[in-house]
This record gives C-alpha cells, sequence and structure tokens, in this order.
C-alpha cells in the first residue's frame, strides 16, 4: 500500500470519476522510477511477481474493474458485502468471507506472495489475523485529509516487525521520494 506519512492512502473527495481525491495521485510519483535501477524498481518488481490479488470493493470500483486483469492475469479477488448479479470481468471474482477470500488467493499464489488493495481489505484481513505481512511505500507528503489505511482497526494492539526498508536515494527528484517499509504482523 502507498500512503502518506499522515497515514492516507486517497486525498479527500475520493470517488469512481476522481479515484485518488484531491492530492492522491500525488502517492503514486515514486512509479515513476518502476523500470529503473533501485529500490523502487526491485519492489516494482515484486509487486509484479505476486500471484493473487485481493482487493477491497471500493479500490475495486475506482480502479474501473483494472479492466479484469490487474497484471499478468492474476486471479483478483474482490472482498465485498454484496455480490452483484453481473458476472466480473476476467479473472475477477466476488468474495464476502474474509478467511475464505484469503484462503483462495493463498491457494491460487502457491508459493508466491499475495497482494493487497485497499484500506478496507487491509484492515478486515488485519482484524481477522489474515495478514502475514504489511508493505508499505510512505510518501513524504501529508494530505491532511483523505481515506486512512488504519481507520478502522479494534482497540488493541497490533505488534509488527520490521523484516526490509528500502529508501530512494537523496539524488532522487524529491516528489518521487518514497521509503519501502515491509513489516511481519506478530501473532
Amino acid at each position: 500500500m502507498t500512503v502518506s506519512l499522515d497515514g492516507y492512502v486517497a486525498g479527500p473527495r475520493d470517488s469512481v470519476d476522481d479515484p485518488m481525491g484531491v492530492g492522491g495521485f500525488r502517492l503514486f510519483n515514486w512509479l515513476d522510477l518502476r523500470n529503473e535501477p533501485g529500490p523502487s524498481g526491485e519492489v516494482y518488481a515484486e509487486v509484479l511477481a505476486t500471484r493473487a490479488l485481493i482487493s477491497g470493493r471500493r479500490t475495486y470500483e475506482h480502479a474501473g474493474h483494472w479492466q479484469g486483469d490487474h497484471h499478468d492475469g492474476v486471479p483478483i479477488l474482490v472482498l465485498t458485502h454484496d455480490v452483484p448479479d453481473e458476472p466480473p470481468p476476467g479473472t475477477v471474482s466476488f468474495v464476502t468471507d474474509v478467511h475464505e477470500c484469503a484462503s483462495k488467493a493463498r491457494a491460487a499464489a502457491g508459493d508466491a506472495d499475495v497482494m493487497v488493495h485497499g484500506a478496507g481489505a487491509a484492515q478486515a484481513l488485519l482484524r481477522a489475523g489474515e495478514l502475514d505481512e504489511l508493505e508499505l511505500h510512505v510518501v513524504p507528503v501529508l494530505l491532511g485529509q483523505g481515506r486512512r489505511l488504519f481507520e478502522n482497526l479494534p482497540a488493541e494492539a497490533v505488534e509488527l516487525e520490521l523484516v526490509r526498508q528500502l529508501s530512494s536515494p537523496d539524488d532522487v527528484d524529491p516528489a518521487r521520494r518514497v521509503t519501502h517499509l515491509r513489516y511481519r504482523v506478530r501473532r
């Protein structure tokens, strides 16, 4: 998940017409370096190596359904409260149970990683004990408002163990700087 320093994954007033909200696309400037050597290129290659994707319904809708293919035809499991009547495009399937969703994603991914998109999906998986790691791409910007990544978690603490930290080199354009943090969820 790409997140602002103050914890937002989208700016204010995000919608299908403005999926990242006001100022939210600033969070993805680091992707301009995705094909370059260095930390952002390394992390992006890992993203493309994932073999399944879990998305929240809101993120799925705001992303235009990824036209049914997020990357390389991987299964896209949309965690939702309501399954639509129309058949989903491409490799998309809708799942209403968080444990079933995680199980299907892990089975589809085999030995590879599963990617999670959306604050709601991440929170649901974390609450259910189904999230093993968090990879946060922290962008040095304060959005001040918008959709928070960790807005609706229970009051009990979730312990995390830092397993990797990669930062943009100092010579990178400040608008493209990011720190990639990977945490293991301690149980």
